[in-house]
């Protein structure tokens, strides 16, 4: 897990044509999907707009350039945070219907709706089609790129100055447990190793989570104190370089947006019967 932290923008170094686009172009065809998928309501309508996101998804990961096992592998990474919510779901009156027909009674005096089965279906859609284009935009774009591009969108300097910080300190904290971990491997320790005693193993581990803990925060001391003598101040700011947008760039987020604003207008549209 922690290897494949030193190595999650190798795919922003390819030369596809999605890499190739301004980061200005990528963050918002990104975000347009989002809260075009976000607003579509829910009903049977979010079916047609999800299949056609998915496929738009689709196109631009095989114009990136880009393995499917990197898909599947972020992918896993994510799942598992908004799987819990959507299985939940399941078991829940949704007040956007009125009426519930039981399908299945469980103990304890659960019961599982048709109805909630087919909103945690349509939850379950939106959160994929959402993830699916940020994981397209993390792997076709190096995290440098895409902070100067949310400056050039007119993100506040203290943002892009704070989350840039953060980012770098991850890979930072992420070679401190490294090296923790090398050290226990050294002591043939493991957290898995029934051959240990429980009790050792779970104090070892507290030992561990507690040294990282304070290594992280004397980390971050001396980078306060640093800062603070290189004049660091409430005008310091994240330098972005001027960079002017490309006529293709131009061509490909009109094309973006277009896919964006109109997929579900045009199927919302047909569904009231005026298409």
């Amino acid at each position: 897990m922690i290897e494949e932290l030193f190595f999650i923008e190798k795919q922003t170094y390819l030369n596809s044509i999605i890499h190739q686009l301004d980061s200005r172009v990528k963050i918002v065809i990104c975000f347009a999907v989002i809260v075009a998928m976000v607003a579509t309501p829910y009903s049977s309508l979010v079916f047609p707009v999800a299949g056609t996101f998915a496929m738009f998804f689709l196109v631009l990961w095989v114009l990136a350039c880009l393995s499917p096992v990197v898909y599947a592998k972020r992918l896993v990474m994510i799942l598992p945070f908004g799987l819990f919510i959507i299985l939940v779901q399941v078991f829940v009156q949704n007040p956007y219907y009125t009426v519930f027909t039981p399908i299945a009674d469980l103990p304890l005096g659960l019961h599982i709706y048709r109805e909630s089965v087919e909103f945690a279906t349509i939850l379950l859609l939106k959160f994929l089609v959402c993830i699916s284009f940020i994981i397209l935009l993390s792997s076709t774009t190096k995290v440098q790129d895409l902070l100067e591009g949310a400056g050039r969108l007119g993100l506040p300097a203290e943002f892009t100055l704070t989350l840039g910080m953060m980012i770098r300190y991850v890979y930072v904290f992420g070679y401190m447990y490294r090296k923790i971990n090398e050290a226990l491997a050294t002591r043939h320790f493991g957290p898995f190793d029934s051959r240990l005693p429980y009790r050792y193993r779970l104090r070892t581990l507290a030992y561990t989570i507690g040294t990282l803990f304070i290594r992280s925060y004397e980390q971050g001391e001396r980078t306060y104190t640093a800062m603070l003598c290189r004049g660091y101040g409430r005008e310091s700011h994240l330098y972005i370089r001027k960079k002017p947008v490309l006529w293709r760039d131009c061509a490909f987020l009109a094309c973006g947006l277009a896919v964006a604003v109109c997929t579900p207008v045009i199927f919302w549209l047909s569904s009231i019967g005026l298409v």
